[in-house]
């Protein structure tokens, strides 16, 4: 049987399946990148707290790093169609936004693939406000996350893409555009 038509004869056999990881063996590997970035607005008595390092079970900030790293890794294992990528760089970001009584997480992502790292971002930034919720929870059970996105990617045959509705100025002030 000649490739093509052994490849015609299992998309047929296999064209049913109602859920399928997406075929990327085709496409060519390129430098992939995706931020995001989400929320959690907590109280004014928690941010003291948190600033003054004062947390009963520790510092939110610090653990929601190592969580996020932890959520990057674990995608593939979380969001069960996701590919398994062997990561180049994962780094977080967090800040407090005293005005909103809230914590920012930002999840910058790489990696050399056939495919992009958005859903990596995603989960890191999800992991990270996971954590403070969980170190916050003690003090102020009245918790919200939300803002939950992906600010900007790049690579692959679309090039760099920019969150339509808008980015953060000083994310546009580094990326320079």
């Amino acid at each position: 049987m000649k490739n093509n038509k052994l490849e015609d004869s299992l998309n047929k056999l296999f064209s049913n399946s109602g859920y399928k990881m997406v075929d990327v063996s085709d496409k060519n590997i390129t430098h992939r990148k995706a931020l995001a970035s989400g929320e959690i607005v907590l109280s004014a008595e928690v941010i003291k707290l948190i600033k003054d390092k004062k947390m009963p079970k520790g510092d939110p900030l610090s653990i929601a790093e190592v969580s996020g790293i932890n959520g990057v890794k674990k995608t593939s294992e979380l969001i069960p169609l996701c590919h398994p990528l062997p990561l180049d760089h994962i780094s977080l970001h967090t800040e407090i936004n005293e005005k909103k009584n809230s914590i920012v997480v930002y999840c910058l992502v790489s990696a050399n693939s056939k495919t992009g790292v958005e859903m990596e971002a995603l989960s890191g930034v999800t992991s990270a406000l996971l954590a403070i919720y969980d170190l916050s929870k003690i003090v102020e059970p009245n918790l919200k996350m939300s803002n939950t996105k992906l600010l900007v990617k790049s690579g692959g045959k679309k090039g760099l893409w920019l969150n339509p509705d808008g980015i953060p100025d000083k994310i546009k002030n580094i990326l320079k555009i």
